[in-house]
This record gives C-alpha cells, sequence and structure tokens, in this order.
C-alpha cells in the first residue's frame, strides 16, 4: 500500500515556514496542492517548485463536500501508483476536510498517510488579536456552522468562509444571536507582513469581507448577560440567582407543588394567546411556559434529586426511541401510522413494569381530562356503549339520579350525584369527538367576554350594577350575544 505525506504550509508567507518543511516541499517530486492560493506557494513558485492543484475542483461543484471528497477520491486512486506529498493551508489537522477524510479512508485500511508540520493559523491570530484562549474560544466552519453552535460568552472564530455567498450566510446566521450593530473583526494573514485586522459592524460583514484561504472572522465575548438574553444557559443561570441564596424569597420558597397551578395558568394563556393568532403574545406565553420548566429542574436539582441535563435526556430520548421512522429504518407513510407506531412502542415499554390500564392517565389538575383520558383508554378493551345512544341514556339516567339527590340535604352526595352528570357528558363528548377541556375553555372565555360588555354598558350607562334589575342586565348579555353572531 503507498503512502500520503500530508505538509501544512502554515499561515502566512515563506519566513513562518520551518525549515524542515521548506526543504522537503523544494524536494517533492509529487506535490499536490488543495490550492495554490497562498502566499507560500506564490514564493516557491519563483524558485522552481511546480504542483498540481485542485482549484478546478472548486469550480465545478456546488457545494463544499463534493470538492473535499472528489480532492480525497483523487488523492486516493493517484496514490495507488505511487507515493505522494499533499500540502494543505494551515496545519493539517486544523480545519482541513480533506485530511480528515484522508485519516478516515486509512482507518479503513485504503492508504497509510503521514502528517508533517506547518503551523496553524490560531497561534498567529492568537496574537493579533490579543487573546487568551484560556478566557473560553470556539473554531468553528463558516461553511456549516449553526446558529445552535455559537457560545456568546466565548470568543468565536470562524474559518472556511470563501465566498460572498458564505460571508452572507455567517452573518445572517450570527445576526440572530448577536445585534445587527455588533463589532466583528476580519483577521486576514495574520503574523505575516500582510497581516490585516479589520472591524465592521456584523451587518456589513459580506459587503467588507476580503475572501481567501488566509481570513478568518472573530466575534468577541459578550461578557454582560443582559445581552446574552438569547441563549439557554442565561436564563438557566436567571433561575438559578432567583433560587440562590441572594435571589427572591419568593422563588426561594416554591417546590414542585407550589408551581402547580402556575403551570396550569401558564398553558391556558398560552392556549388563548394562540386562538388571537397573536404571535406576539405567543412568544411572550411560550416564555412563561418555559420558565415553568426551568424553575421545576432548578428545584429538582437544588434537592439533588435531578437537573436539566436529565429533564432533556429524559425528552430526546423518548422522541427518538419512538420515532423509528425519522431517526431508525421503520416506515411510516401517514399519520396515523406514526400513532399507530406510537402506541405499540408505549405499549412495548410498559410491559417490563406491569401497570393498571388507567395508571399514568391521571392530570392532577385537570378533571375534565383525567376523565375522558379514563374512559378513552378503557374503550380500547372494549368497555364502552355500542354507540352514543347508550351514552345519552346513561347521561338523563345520572341527570335525574342528582334531581333526586338535591331534594335532601346530603351535600356529599349530592357533589357525588353531579360528579357522574359530569363524568357522562365527558363521555358525550368524547364519542362525539370532541375535547371538554376545550369547550369549558371556550365558555369560561365566552362567559368573560360578554360580562364584560355588560360591565362596559352600566358604566356608559348609570354607573352602578344596584342602578339595574336581572331583567336589564340579562338585556345587556343578550345583546352582547348579538354583537358576536
Amino acid at each position: 500500500m503507498n503512502e500520503i505525506t500530508i505538509i501544512g504550509l502554515g499561515a502566512g508567507d515563506l519566513e513562518q515556514l520551518p525549515l524542515g518543511i521548506y526543504r522537503k516541499l523544494k524536494a517533492t517530486q509529487h506535490l499536490f496542492v488543495r490550492t495554490e492560493q497562498h502566499p507560500v506557494l506564490q514564493e516557491l513558485k519563483t524558485e522552481g517548485v511546480t504542483w498540481t492543484s485542485f482549484d478546478t475542483i472548486y469550480e465545478k461543484n456546488d457545494r463544499f463536500e463534493a470538492v473535499y471528497e472528489e480532492i480525497v477520491q483523487t488523492l486516493l486512486e493517484i496514490s495507488s501508483e505511487a507515493p505522494l506529498v499533499y500540502a494543505v493551508p494551515g496545519h493539517p489537522l486544523v480545519a482541513e476536510q480533506t485530511v480528515q477524510l484522508l485519516i478516515e479512508a486509512e482507518r479503513q485500511g485504503r492508504v497509510n498517510i503521514r502528517i508533517e508540520g506547518g503551523q496553524s493559523f490560531l497561534d498567529p491570530i492568537f496574537a493579533a488579536l490579543r487573546i487568551d484562549p484560556i478566557e473560553g474560544f470556539q473554531l468553528l466552519d463558516g461553511t456549516s456552522f449553526k446558529r445552535d453552535d455559537v457560545q456568546m460568552g466565548s470568543h468565536l472564530l470562524i474559518g472556511q468562509v470563501y465566498d460572498a455567498f458564505s460571508a452572507s450566510e455567517v452573518k445572517l446566521t450570527l445576526m440572530e444571536k448577536y445585534p445587527d450593530e455588533y463589532e466583528v473583526t476580519i483577521v486576514t494573514a495574520a503574523g505575516s507582513a500582510k497581516e490585516k485586522l479589520t472591524r465592521v459592524p456584523l451587518y456589513e460583514l459580506d459587503h467588507v469581507m476580503e475572501l481567501d484561504n488566509l481570513t478568518t472572522l472573530y466575534v468577541p465575548p459578550i461578557r454582560d448577560r443582559e445581552k446574552r438574553l438569547k441563549e439557554w444557559q442565561t436564563l438557566r443561570q436567571i433561575v438559578a440567582d432567583l433560587r440562590g441564596p441572594n435571589g427572591c424569597p419568593w422563588d426561594q420558597e416554591q417546590t414542585h407543588t407550589t408551581l402547580k397551578r402556575y403551570a396550569v395558568e401558564e398553558v391556558y394563556e398560552l392556549l388563548q394567546a394562540i386562538d388571537e393568532e397573536d404571535d406576539d403574545h405567543i412568544v411572550e406565553e411560550l416564555g412563561d411556559v418555559l420558565l415553568q420548566v426551568f424553575l421545576h429542574a432548578q428545584i429538582g436539582e437544588d434537592n439533588g434529586y435531578f437537573s436539566m441535563e436529565d429533564v432533556l435526556n429524559s425528552v430526546s430520548d423518548k422522541m427518538i426511541r419512538r420515532h423509528p421512522h425519522v431517526f431508525g429504518d421503520a416506515i411510516a407513510n401517514s399519520s396515523e401510522d406514526v400513532l399507530r407506531n406510537w402506541q405499540q412502542i408505549k405499549a412495548e415499554e410498559k410491559t417490563e413494569h406491569p401497570e393498571s390500564l388507567l395508571d399514568g392517565e391521571l392530570r392532577s389538575d385537570s378533571s375534565l381530562l383525567t376523565s375522558f383520558n379514563y374512559q378513552k383508554k378503557v374503550a380500547k378493551v372494549g368497555f364502552d356503549w355500542p354507540d352514543v345512544s347508550g351514552a345519552w341514556e346513561k347521561f338523563e339516567e345520572e341527570l335525574e339520579e342528582w334531581k333526586v339527590e338535591l331534594q335532601t340535604d346530603t351535600k356529599d352526595t349530592q357533589v357525588d350525584e353531579l360528579g357522574d352528570v359530569l363524568f357522562t357528558i365527558v363521555n358525550l363528548a368524547r364519542f362525539y369527538g370532541l375535547s371538554p377541556e376545550q369547550a369549558m375553555i371556550q365558555a369560561n372565555e365566552k362567559f368573560k367576554r360578554r360580562f364584560q360588555f355588560i360591565e362596559s354598558s352600566v358604566k356608559n350607562g348609570k354607573g352602578s350594577f344596584s342602578d339595574y334589575d336581572l331583567g336589564e342586565l340579562d338585556a345587556f348579555w343578550k345583546e352582547a350575544k348579538k354583537l358576536e353572531r
């Protein structure tokens, strides 16, 4: 098996190149370079060094992945005939995808590779920017990095920004988290005689960025927490501070139990915002729901039982496990297929721990949902009326029993019979495919809306409820109904 020797051309000009690497390049008979757009090669050219460049591959491919794959495939084919030397900008093991692909080929037994020298662009960039990497830094690929890769509290270096399109994509991605006016630095030929630092507001990046192999974008860290509010860890720290020793007395006192009512309230307010189709309101209410999640996670961590990582692990594991048609080999061509697979996987998960059919269906903050879930669950095993007529008969029966019980003075049995009536109403809703929970939400909203109309009418009229009798107030109610139609 033949060999590929990989050499790094360094981050700058010939003056920065180690003597041993210089001599090897001068003596190489079969030199291949990923790109000849590098100052070292331009200087070596005047000394008679020749090479074969892969620049033409860039011109015929639209994707960088395809470029790198074709370069590596070509190198492997040539190396099967004779050893060769392959030169890349910077250090071979820093931000060089073709080298990573060659390493993978070596693992597969297709080639032997040797990696020799080359200064990475990191050291001269740290020197040019006067930054200490121990403070925390990220090195990201401009051709593939995403918003969620970015940590705003770290020094951020972005390489592989080759053209105006990739520069524009980098800019737009960064602007999802950073202010448009945030100052960034374009570093060109760091450490060489042509070193240049250009500071520009983020929104101008793709208009002024000089694009070549020696260009790196630097985004300084944001230390001010109030300017990092778009990051998950910022909210986590805020919640931790609220419950910390110097935090808020109210937040410090909260438990999973005391917060239950707020979780329900926030979800209902989110549903209302969705019904209103108000995006700004939806954003606000989603934030309130998310706050409840973070509070419960922080309480779990404070008590030593679980943390946010456990919550994320649990839900992520469940989503992957229950979506084998996305993350595995299963096939689901419709929503019905998805639901069928979901239920089957849930059933398989529960076989390890035998339990009642109704376990897991309790919704402690919603009796309507609990009733609905119970009835839906038992119906699946045949404990159900054959058709809706049986449900109507049961409702009328329970209604009569409640009327009879109301003639007594026993509140407990009256409440018990009322519960039976409500239970049968939920059952009727299930038969007709209606959500009793949503029905009550809409009924409450409707009542609130109409009564507020009455309040407004009273205020604009005689000014006080005591000045109106029930008939007059009912007339306002009917007017509210009429206006809604």
